[in-house]
């Protein structure tokens, strides 16, 4: 136990270093250089802070928990995961990076959004920063939450020493969020990816070794009938098209998410974004490969023990001190912590700068780039505030918490972004109504389905609804109402429309 604390300290003081030596760097930046990274982001540090920071402690909790409890009927997520992220990649990533700069050089999603239709009004910029703000306080603590977890499993904590782990991990993710900014927030998550994919990789194969060792005994697995069925009743029923379509419903949050948006925006060239779309598929299709692996190897490895104290969550943390020397099972345990932190100070800093840039900078037109940064820094702390107090509470899990997070961003801005990339006939009241439409429908879902953090005695509705994730009606309604209310209102002109050729055209000569 005494090496694993000093593996998660000297992980600790790696990470607030590297937000020092950006903060140092930084004074000589402005508004651009730490929201954006000066949009000098190469292609693998891209790819991978993108992947580490989508890729949150689900990934290594919550997942690998699922497969080893139920099977492979719970891959369905990760497959729609994989499909989403590839097309992002492909479909969004280049236009966005071209288009952002083609609408005034913008460094946010809803300044791009506003920049694109060359609209005065602020009201878009406004209702996008206090989604994020409102949506990022429940992502953020997900991630609190599974810092916890880890170090209560690890330590055998109570709840009050769990609530310190989780406040002494917010501290530190505020610290170097608000010392080094976007350049800090990439270059942890670089790392933190790498470590991520170490730990997914090494813990199945060194498992598989142990158990055809002459002295391992097997534990008892009742394993379903099904349990290596994508199918989990074997067959195809109304209850097998709800699963599979939810879980490929997952891959619409990725044309949203505005942490991992942001990315595509930062990388600095075309050749970088080449770059940047293979290192980013492929490392996404490993990491959700391996967790399914690390789910089927642990049922074996584990048995059914965490089933029966219904722990599954922390499978990956008893296989880990299982089969590795204390030492190692500590590096490869701060894996959790990178994925929990990676998503985390993504999130903090993405509602940062949506405040700092599209609510206090039109508020305060003379401010400076040295009190635009602060007022983005004093929101990193809020948000944390707030994410750790709901985290506190305990009242959803981690999956729960992803859950609604991810499908609120998808459906507010996934048909929206995709839109302003691909159809010029889009104009801003079609954008504001679709962001304003897939949020709305996104949450009501949610709460009739009971999902939403908030007691089910307040629900609108009541019933499962068959249980469809949220972000499909969401996302469906959003793009319908933004083409609907696009075709009756008024045409953009000729000016809005340049903006979309200029996007076009710079996309083709990087080519």
């Amino acid at each position: 136990m005494n090496w694993e604390v000093v593996a998660f300290v000297v992980y600790f003081v790696l990470v607030i270093g590297i937000g020092v030596y950006f903060f140092v760097k930084s004074k000589t930046g402005g508004e651009k250089d730490y929201f954006l990274g000066g949009r000098g982001m190469s292609g693998p540090v891209a790819a991978l802070s993108a992947g580490a920071s989508d890729m949150s402690a689900w990934v290594l909790m919550g997942l690998p928990g699922a497969i080893y409890a139920s099977g492979l009927s719970q891959s369905w997520i990760s497959i729609g995961l994989f499909i989403g992220t590839f097309l992002a990649w492909v479909l969004v990533a280049p236009r966005l990076r071209t288009f952002s700069i083609a609408a005034k050089d913008s460094i946010t999603i809803p300044q791009y959004l506003s920049n694109r239709f060359l609209s005065s009004n602020i009201a878009l910029q406004v209702i996008c920063a206090l989604v994020f703000i409102i949506v990022y306080c429940i992502y953020s603590a997900s991630s609190i939450s599974a810092c916890g977890d880890l170090f209560q499993t690890v330590f055998n904590l109570d709840d009050g020493g769990r609530n310190t782990a989780m406040l002494a991990a917010a501290i530190i993710i505020v610290a170097y969020t608000f010392l080094g900014g976007f350049n800090a927030v990439c270059w942890t998550d670089f790392f933190q990816g790498l470590l991520m994919l170490a730990a997914l990789m090494a813990a199945p194969i060194v498992a598989v070794a142990v158990m055809k060792g002459s002295d391992f005994v097997a534990p008892a697995a009742q394993l379903g009938d099904n349990y290596y069925n994508l199918l989990s009743s074997g067959k195809i029923d109304s209850a097998a098209i709800v699963t599979i379509l939810s879980g490929l419903g997952w891959g619409l949050g990725y044309f949203g998410m505005p942490h991992i948006l942001v990315r595509y925006m930062s990388i600095k060239s075309g050749k970088e974004m080449k770059r940047s779309q293979k290192i980013g598929i492929c490392w996404t299709f490993l990491i959700l490969a391996m967790a399914t692996v690390v789910g089927i190897v642990a049922r074996q490895y584990l048995g059914d023990e965490l089933i029966l104290s219904g722990k599954t969550s922390t499978v990956f943390i008893h296989m880990v001190r299982g089969v590795f020397p204390v030492v190692l099972a500590g590096v490869l345990l701060s894996a959790i912590l990178a994925a929990s932190m990676s998503t985390a100070d993504s999130q903090l800093l993405a509602s940062s700068s949506a405040f700092s840039s599209d609510i206090y900078k039109p508020a305060r037109k003379n401010a400076s780039d040295k009190e635009i940064m602060w007022a983005g820094r004093f929101v990193v702390a809020l948000i944390c505030v707030v994410a750790f107090l709901i985290a506190w509470q305990g009242n959803k899990s981690i999956m729960d918490l992803v859950e609604n997070a991810w499908g609120a961003f998808g459906a507010a801005f996934g048909p929206v972004i995709l839109l302003s990339l691909y159809w010029k006939r889009l104009n801003y009241a079609g954008a504001i109504s679709g962001i304003v439409a897939g949020f709305a429908v996104d949450i009501a879902w949610a709460i009739a389905a009971g999902k939403m953090i908030i007691d089910k005695s307040d629900a609108i509705l009541t019933g499962n609804l068959g249980g469809l994730y949220e972000i499909i009606p969401g996302f469906l309604v959003g793009l319908i109402v933004a083409v609907v209310v696009t075709l009756i209102t008024k045409e953009p002109g000729k000016d809005v429309e340049a903006i979309f050729d200029k996007g076009v055209e710079l996309l083709s000569e990087e080519d």
